[in-house]
């Protein structure tokens, strides 16, 4: 697989650069392309359009490992690799990635990446999708945009100029809001955390420290959150979040929190909050199980891992930048 993808990487250079000879001044209009219903193939150029397949329009596109071709309209289906020189509308699958130099419209599917000029429609991939603007991107690790108009979902990742809806846990957007926190909780769980996002939506992540525990536990957070603005200085925050505590030896305290948390502006950059959470715990060998004694609802299995169900508190700091 490793060979195959070389071999990717070097059929989509040439592709995009054979013709950089030609250059000349002042841009050239793009070419007609040849109109193909249907592009079968092995890898470039072992196809039914050889060396000229990019510069074919093709209705469907079939290859067993990569193709190339000036643009794609209908479906366009490659073990590895799909490179277009052009445009493409449809629909774009492959094994490991897709390139489109140009506009996309419609669904892009890559095990590992979608990079394209701009799209209009959905890029999902394994790890990253890479667009100019873009409607909506799932990625398995990242997505990289400008103006995003739909919604960025990604396992770890966002970065964009411009998106109202990133949902990962860290989200980097030019036009969004960013800040560090100081939070702890009725646990004594003290958290230090960074929240990133847009003016809507946004990712935490944090790590701290519990010291009520008869052990010394150390903490960490993860989860989303949703701003709803109420008046210009005050809003209430939502969020959903996982928290963690170990002492890295055996046994482990995991909590499930929902959190509303009306939050007022001081000036520009000092955000306090404070509310009340509904929570959900699971301790094994005992890990942290003495933190909370009023409980909703509580089990403990025959093998010592108590579950519960309680209503607690947070408060804390931002600073906003």
């Amino acid at each position: 697989m490793d060979l195959l993808k070389i071999m990717t990487f070097t059929l989509a250079a040439w592709v995009f650069f054979t013709d950089a000879h030609a250059q000349t001044p002042a841009p050239a209009p793009p070419p007609t392309l040849k109109k193909s219903h249907a592009h079968i193939g092995l890898i470039y150029p072992v196809s039914t359009n050889g060396w000229e397949a990019a510069s074919y329009s093709n209705s469907l596109s079939l290859h067993a490992i990569a193709g190339a071709s000036g643009a794609e309209t209908g479906v366009a289906l490659a073990g590895v690799a799909l490179i277009i020189k052009d445009s493409a509308s449809g629909l774009l699958a492959s094994g490991f990635a897709n390139y489109v130099t140009h506009n996309a419209r419609g669904t892009q599917l890559a095990g590992f990446m979608n990079s394209t000029g701009s799209s209009k429609g959905v890029s999902m991939a394994g790890f990253v999708n890479v667009s100019g603007d873009a409607g909506t991107q799932v990625g398995g690790f990242m997505n990289i945009a400008k103006k995003v108009k739909g919604v960025q979902i990604a396992g770890f990742l966002n970065i964009a100029d411009s998106s109202d809806y990133p949902i990962a846990l860290v989200n980097i957007i030019r036009n969004g809001e960013k800040s560090i926190g100081l939070s702890t909780d009725e646990t004594l769980t003290s958290l230090v955390t960074f929240r990133s996002g847009s003016r809507k939506l946004y990712g935490i992540v944090g790590v701290g420290y519990n010291g009520k525990d008869k052990k010394d536990l150390y903490a960490w957070e993860g989860g989303f959150g949703a701003h709803f603005n109420i008046a210009r200085d005050f809003r209430l925050n939502t969020e959903l979040v996982s928290i963690g505590l170990t002492d890295f030896k055996s046994g482990d305290y995991f909590r499930s929190s929902l959190r509303l948390l009306p939050s007022l502006r001081l000036g520009h950059r000092v955000e306090l909050f404070a509310g009340p959470s509904f929570n959900y715990i699971r301790s094994e060998k005992g890990k942290g199980a003495g933190l909370v004694t009023h409980y909703l609802w509580s089990e403990k299995e025959p093998s010592g891992i108590l579950h519960g169900l309680y209503f607690g508190a947070t408060g804390g700091m931002n600073i906003i930048f």
